[in-house]
């Protein structure tokens, strides 16, 4: 049975609650002020309505891309790719750091070509994928793995190197095996680490694809970022930046 909650620590509990809806109703409405804001400068042209464009036409251009069901198209498009990558992300890095932890002299020849791969301009190897997979789904699968997949393989594996030394000296003296470090330690030891690197990766793999769809796709959000530009649609063109983290937030 819990103890009943004081009247001082009823009020400091409401005091933090209305303190956090206060602050969600400031978040609201500095938005809806930086929307007002946009509209009213572009219909006094003090911004180039062309160029610029405003929230009115930006909803009129997605409602009309709502109604024919194109948007919903190019956004499970983006979104399935993403989620793809994500998954190959995260086995690949869990499946390379295991290997390398388990035999370290591999790890220390290896390391170094990880450490290049991962301070390469992943988007300047867009265009050889292309050449070498063609201008298909998977070459943008393959361009948001590669985003990721280094550094996550890296900060895992340094986070397995830094359990600690003594739940794994306990292990051996009671006759555990290796494989009992691993899955009795290591890997109960690094699941925080696991879920913060998934959570970077999310964002890394729809950063990912969107740049693959930018090169490589005939759908998807990417491919409605550069379609708009070619053809000056510039609510078409913006309506992406806003889904973008919508998407990245249902992710």
């Amino acid at each position: 049975m819990t103890d009943p909650i004081s009247k001082e620590q009823s009020e400091y509990l409401n005091q933090i609650q209305r303190k956090k809806y206060w602050i969600r109703v400031a978040q609201v409405l500095l938005l809806l002020l930086l929307l007002f804001a946009w509209e009213t400068a572009v219909s006094k042209d003090i911004l180039n309505g062309f160029i610029f464009s405003s929230p009115t036409r930006i909803i009129r251009c997605f409602y009309s891309m709502a109604l024919d069901h194109s948007i919903f198209l190019h956004i499970g498009v983006t979104l399935a790719e993403t989620l793809v990558s994500f998954v190959l992300i995260t086995i690949f890095s869990v499946l390379i750091a295991t290997v390398l932890w388990w035999f370290p002299t591999a790890a220390k020849i290896i390391d170094p070509y990880l450490v290049v791969l991962n301070s390469l301009p992943k988007s300047a190897l867009a265009p050889i994928l292309i050449v070498w997979l063609g201008n298909n789904m998977k070459t943008i699968i393959i361009t948001a793995i590669s985003i990721a997949v280094f550094g996550s393989i890296l900060n895992l594996y340094s986070g397995f190197l830094n359990v600690d030394r003594e739940r794994l000296t306990l292990i051996r003296t009671l006759g555990g095996s290796k494989k009992d470090c691993l899955t009795l330690a290591v890997i109960p030891s690094c699941i925080p680490l696991l879920l913060s690197i998934m959570n970077v990766n999310i964002g890394l793999s729809l950063v990912g694809v969107i740049i693959g769809e930018f090169l490589a796709a005939r759908s998807g959000l990417g491919y409605l970022i550069i379609y708009g530009s070619q053809v000056f649609s510039w609510e078409r063109r913006q309506i992406e930046p806003h889904i973008l983290p919508l998407s990245a937030a249902f992710l």
